[in-house]
């Protein structure tokens, strides 16, 4: 049975406060000499569809932003500098069963904290098979789908959160589970959140950029103040990634108004600096910055070359 334990209506506040991620990533970029900050979505409406049953009789789907594994893409593996070539740029759906070999080689999660190691803390898929088998969950939709991620505002709404609602319809999904890894990530599954609401099917975001989807304006999010790119739970600790999809889906289950904020009480296990290290020009040499920015126009012309 669905139980509480662990999860709490979190209102912000408190001495650890979630990182400032559009703040911090302004001043990052400002730092490489990209000029005006990247103005994120925001919506003041936000579309909100109960779960339609009983969280023991729903069909649950999960929504990724991670790759594919393609061998003959280059290096994607645990720790992996930012590769353009992995990158997709079309929704795409694979069978539940058996697990897939995803990854993550976004540009901007967090490399110097996490290792992207452990599928299980960005793709809950798993941990949903266990809450089946308890008898929490009815079922798992028989497909999972990739949400690219993209700057681009319109082509995310207009294209891929509206294939990303037929898949879903074409599923019989009852609800929804979207996680995200990088920041614009956060952006893109709030909004694919956001369009499968307004067709009346429940969701939830998994995230730990809390300001991102905040801002956006998404109907219920679980939040994870971790490292980007663990926000399906830790690393190498099923229980935990259990734990916070079990948090996730009651969140989805007896929300009865949008913008509904959980968040986990589990606590980062690595190193206790992470928020200040996270993309802090302030931390950086000349050199490094130079550098920084180096790396990044490779990775765009890469990318626009794919």
């Amino acid at each position: 049975m669905m139980t509480a334990e662990g999860a709490a209506k979190d209102r912000g506040g408190g001495s650890d406060a979630p990182l400032p991620y559009m703040a911090r990533i302004s001043e990052y970029y400002q730092a490489l000499g990209y000029g005006e900050p990247y103005r994120w979505a925001c919506f003041d409406d936000v579309p909100f569809a109960p779960l339609g049953k009983r969280l023991r009789d729903a069909r649950i789907g999960v929504v990724t932003t991670a790759a594919r594994y393609d061998p003959a893409k280059g290096e994607q593996g645990p720790g992996a500098a930012y590769n353009g070539d992995a990158k997709f740029f079309e929704v795409y759906s694979e069978p539940t069963e058996p697990e897939p070999d995803l990854r993550i080689s976004h540009i901007a999660y967090d490399r110097d904290h996490t290792r992207a190691e452990d599928q299980g803390s960005w793709f809950p898929l798993r941990a949903l098979r266990a809450l089946v088998s308890s008898g929490e969950v009815g079922s798992v939709a028989p497909r999972f789908h990739g949400l690219p991620t993209d700057r681009s505002q319109r082509r995310t709404a207009e294209v891929y959160a509206a294939d990303i609602v037929a898949r879903c319809r074409e599923d019989g999904a009852d609800g929804v589970v979207l996680v995200a890894n990088c920041p614009v990530c956060h952006q893109s599954v709030t909004m694919a959140a956001r369009a499968l609401e307004a067709e009346g099917i429940a969701t939830v975001v998994m995230g730990c950029a809390r300001d991102i989807v905040e801002h956006v304006g998404a109907p219920r999010l679980a939040f994870s103040d971790f490292p980007l790119g663990n926000a399906a739970g830790p690393p190498d600790d099923f229980g935990g990634q259990v734990g916070t999809l079990r948090m996730a889906l009651m969140l989805l289950a007896t929300a009865r108004e949008a913008r509904v904020t959980w968040a986990s009480p589990q606590v980062w296990a690595g190193a206790a600096d992470w928020k200040k290290d996270y993309s802090n020009a302030a931390l950086l040499s000349a050199e490094e910055i130079a550098a920084r920015r180096r790396a990044f126009d490779a990775g765009k012309r890469k990318a626009a070359d794919s």
